[in-house]
């Protein structure tokens, strides 16, 4: 189990690959709200019901000031199959390795189908305009994931 992240630090930086290819970097961010999301893998089923979700609601989130970013140990490719598949109309970093995911705490056991091991486990967080970690959720529940999230911030 990699070592989870604590509400009020900095967010660890990272510059990863995104659906069309280009870098981006968290730092890239800075003085806008930004909310990252950790899943396991594009096209799985509470994957693409979370992406889905996201993408629904893309509109308000946008309008409260907030950017989307969706990390997965997918290859670039792969995700910009996802994206275009889906209508995703956020950005898809690529965690090849899952460097991103092991350092923010988003890497560890886990038990799919009664088989347990390591893997990337579904996790959210929200970084605020400094670049703090606002908002820290692991082991998310990806149905209505959304709404609880946009029910939080607006408290």
């Amino acid at each position: 189990m990699t070592q989870e992240l604590d509400l009020g630090t900095i967010a660890p930086d990272f510059t990863l690959t995104d659906a069309t290819g280009v870098d981006r970097s968290l730092s890239d961010y800075r003085g806008r709200k930004v909310i990252v999301y950790f899943y396991p893998a594009a096209f799985t089923p509470g994957c693409t019901t979370e992406a889905c979700d996201f993408r629904d609601n893309l509109a308000s989130l946008e309008g409260a000031g907030y950017t989307v970013l969706g990390i997965s140990p997918d290859p670039v490719e792969r995700l910009k199959e996802f994206a275009d598949a889906e209508q995703l109309a956020f950005t898809l970093l690529s965690d090849e390795g899952a460097q991103v995911a092991k350092s923010w705490g988003a890497w560890g056991s886990k038990t799919v189908n009664d088989r347990t091991f390591d893997g990337l486990i579904r996790s959210t967080m929200v970084v605020d305009e400094e670049g703090r970690l606002r908002s820290i959720e692991y082991r998310v529940d990806p149905n209505g994931h959304v709404g609880r999230l946009r029910e939080a911030l607006a408290s």
